[in-house]
C-alpha cells in the first residue's frame, strides 16, 4: 500500500499544481492549448513508439489479453445504454453520457500511472494495449455521439468516422511501433536519444495540462450524472476487466497494465468530441473533472486489489 500511495499521490500533486497554476493565470489559455497539442501529437506518440519499437513484441503481446481488455468496454457501453433509458435523458446528452462512461484518459494519466508504478516494462505493455483500447474507445465514442446527434448537419460520413478513429496519433504511433518491433530492426542511436528526450517531456507536461481542465463549477451542476458516469468508468469497467483477467488466469505482470488503462478517468478528448458532434460538452467537462479527481482514490483501490 505504501508503494501505491508513493506512486499515485505525486501524480495527483502535479495535476493539482496544473489546476493551481491555471487559477493563478500562470498557465494561460495561450499556453495550455499549444502545450496540449504538443503532448497529444508529439510527445506521447514519440514515447509510445519508442517503448514499443524497442520491445520484444512476440513475448509481450497476447491476443487473448487484448480481447479481455476490450470486452469490458463493450459491456459498460451496453450498461450505459440501459441506464440512459431509465434516466430518460435528452437525446443530445445520451452520446456524451455513454462516451464518458468508457472513454478513458490513457495517454495522459493511464500511461503515467503504468510507468511510475510498474516501470519501463509496465509502460511498454500498457503502450501496446493502449493502441487497441483507443481504437475501440474512439469507435464506440464516435458511434454513440453520431447515433444520438440531434443536428443532422453535424452527422459524420462513414469516411469521416473512419478517419477520426484511425488517425489518432496514439493509435498510429502504437501500430508503427509494433511494425518496427516485428521488423527486427533497431532504432539508430541519434533517433533513439531524440525520442527519449521527447518522451521525458510527455508525462509531466500531460499531468499539468490535465490539471488545467478541472472545473469545480461544472462538477456541481452535473453531480447526478457524473456520479453515475464515475461508477461506470472507475468501478464497473475495471471490475469487469479484473474478473476477465482472473478467469483467464493471467499473471499480475500481464494484466496490471491493462487494469490501469481500464481504471483511467474520462479522456479530455471527450469534451472536444462532444463539442464537434453536437453532444453535451458541459457534461463532458464535468465528467472529466469528477472522474479525474475520484480516480486518485480508485487507482489506489484497484492497484491494491490487482497487486
Amino acid at each position: 500500500m505504501v508503494d501505491i500511495l508513493k506512486t499515485i499521490l505525486p501524480i495527483f500533486v502535479i495535476i493539482f499544481l496544473g489546476w493551481s497554476l491555471r487559477r493563478l493565470d500562470f498557465m494561460q489559455e495561450g499556453f495550455v492549448k499549444p502545450a496540449n497539442r504538443l503532448v497529444y501529437y508529439v510527445a506521447i506518440p514519440a514515447m509510445i513508439f519508442r517503448e514499443i519499437a524497442e520491445a520484444e513484441l512476440v513475448q509481450q503481446f497476447s491476443l487473448i489479453l487484448v480481447a479481455a481488455t476490450l470486452s469490458p468496454l463493450i459491456l459498460v457501453g451496453l450498461a450505459g445504454l440501459i441506464l440512459v433509458w431509465g434516466l430518460k435523458l435528452q437525446r443530445y446528452r445520451v452520446g456524451s453520457f455513454l462516451q464518458c462512461s468508457f472513454h478513458g484518459n490513457l495517454g495522459y494519466i493511464g500511461l503515467a500511472v503504468a510507468y511510475y508504478f510498474l516501470g519501463d516494462d509496465g509502460l511498454t505493455r500498457a503502450s501496446i494495449l493502449a493502441g487497441f483500447v483507443m481504437l475501440l474507445q474512439n469507435f464506440l465514442a464516435v458511434v454513440a455521439l453520431s447515433k444520438f446527434n440531434t443536428e443532422p448537419k453535424r452527422k459524420l460520413s462513414v469516411f469521416t468516422l473512419l478517419r477520426r478513429i484511425l488517425f489518432n496519433p496514439v493509435i498510429i504511433s502504437a501500430m508503427a511501433g509494433m511494425a518496427f518491433s516485428l521488423s527486427g530492426l533497431h532504432l539508430p542511436v541519434i533517433l533513439d536519444r531524440s525520442l527519449s528526450i521527447l518522451s521525458g517531456m510527455a508525462l509531466p507536461l500531460a499531468l499539468l495540462v490535465i490539471g488545467t481542465s478541472v472545473s469545480f463549477a461544472q462538477m456541481q451542476q452535473q453531480l447526478r450524472l457524473t456520479t453515475l458516469i464515475s461508477f461506470l468508468k472507475l468501478i464497473l469497467l475495471p471490475a469487469l476487466g479484473l474478473a476477465f483477467f482472473y478467469f483467464l488466469g493471467f499473471e499480475r505482470v500481464e494484466y496490471l497494465p491493462a487494469l490501469i488503462l481500464l481504471a483511467s478517468p474520462t479522456a479530455t478528448i471527450s469534451y472536444v468530441m462532444a463539442s464537434e458532434m453536437a453532444g453535451d460538452a458541459d457534461l463532458a467537462t464535468a465528467a472529466i473533472s469528477v472522474t479525474t479527481l475520484i480516480s486518485a482514490f480508485t487507482f489506489i483501490l484497484w492497484l491494491g486489489v490487482g497487486s
